[in-house]
């Protein structure tokens, strides 16, 4: 898992509007990384991480559209797009890709924050995520199961939440071990496949016919509803 995932990152090739926003968006406490480029926005996500990115879609090299494609390809990751395209289909374009949502410029800072606000309120500000008979208290970091407590490593409550938090996705192998264990870790991949198999024996009612934490071969895993 990343040490230090950055609240917001912008990507915006227009210095002045970034920076402008970037002190917007400190103001509100949240933590900003900015980027001038699609390749950097992409080393920047990949290093650090991002709760929610602001892209622009007009940038030199890749564009914002490549950007946000990139970026769903593994990750659910909120994310708005701010661009001078104000055409039909460049917004339909940014909606089918993934983007949460579509603003033009010139935008509103006052509704751009409301809308930043109302997204870390409903994504990361919940103190708990249900599903069916499990709940994961994120604040205590204690997972149930109809209503009684469940002993878990720290390694397996990320994982579990993680997978809640994506549930419905297949999640590669390499993209788990990284989110939970780090790219930098000394740990052996193999050691994903045995967190998984506990993970099975502690919410499954038949670990070995899961039916929430399903394995896609070839791939990796997805948490089914």
């Amino acid at each position: 898992m990343k040490d230090m995932i950055t609240d917001i990152l912008i990507v915006e090739d227009n210095r002045e509007i970034a920076e402008l926003l970037r002190d917007f968006l400190t103001a509100e406490n949240y933590t900003v990384s900015v980027a001038e480029s699609g390749e950097k926005a992409l080393q920047l996500y990949e290093k650090y991480g991002a709760r929610l990115v602001v892209l622009d879609i007009m940038l030199p090299g890749i564009d914002g559209f490549a950007v946000c494609s990139k970026i769903r390809e593994n990750d659910n990751t909120p994310i708005i797009i701010l661009s001078a395209k104000n055409d039909k289909s460049d917004k339909l374009n940014g909606l089918v890709l993934g983007a949460d949502d579509y603003m033009e410029k010139p935008y509103d800072i006052d509704i751009l924050l409301a809308k930043i606000n109302g997204i870390f309120k409903r994504r990361y500000h919940s103190d708990s995520i249900e599903f069916g008979e499990l709940r994961l208290d994120k604040i205590n970091r204690i997972s149930y199961k109809n209503g009684l407590p469940i002993q878990m490593t720290a390694k397996e409550f990320d994982l579990l939440l993680y997978m809640l938090e994506n549930r419905n996705k297949t999640l590669s192998k390499e993209l788990l071990f990284k989110k939970i264990w780090g790219s930098d870790s000394f740990s052996e991949p193999q050691t994903l496949t045995v967190h998984i198999k506990w993970l099975r024996e502690k919410i499954e009612n038949d670990p070995k016919k899961p039916v929430h934490i399903i394995t896609v071969w070839g791939k990796g895993y997805r948490f089914e509803e």
